[in-house]
């Protein structure tokens, strides 16, 4: 998968301020719930459009998020999960994983995040057609 197309360094707007629910979500299956234990993440392509997003099982909970950082071009599936965050590997800023949010500067700006959900040992993620 080509992660270089992926960051872009525009700022992207949060699902509350996307109009989260508003929209028709389109299931992809991107990963089966056997190959991400709790505390790991994998880079996946989600869509027609091949959206890069940083998938998360969290204490068993799957979340989803764009998988570039906000603040640099940096793919946040390279990082590490620290507690309930993500922490970027360029510079150390940080998002929580369950909303998206800063959580460590240099980080100010949240990251995209997705619904998900498990139908039987399929991890599904809903994009907005």
């Amino acid at each position: 998968m080509n992660r270089d197309v992926c960051c872009d360094s525009s700022p992207l707007l949060p699902q509350w301020e996307r109009g989260r629910g508003e929209g028709i979500l389109n299931w992809y299956a991107v990963a089966k719930t056997a190959e991400l234990a709790p505390g790991e993440m994998m880079y996946v392509e989600v869509g027609k459009k091949y959206e890069p997003v940083c998938l998360i099982n969290y204490d068993g909970d799957f979340y989803a998020l764009n998988d570039c950082c906000t603040h640099e071009d940096a793919s946040l599936s390279d990082g590490e999960i620290s507690g309930d965050e993500i922490e970027c590997p360029m510079h150390g800023g940080a998002f929580e994983i369950k909303t998206g949010l800063p959580a460590a500067m240099p980080v100010v700006v949240p990251v995209k995040t997705y619904q998900v959900r498990v139908v039987d040992d399929d991890v599904q993620i809903g994009l907005e057609s």
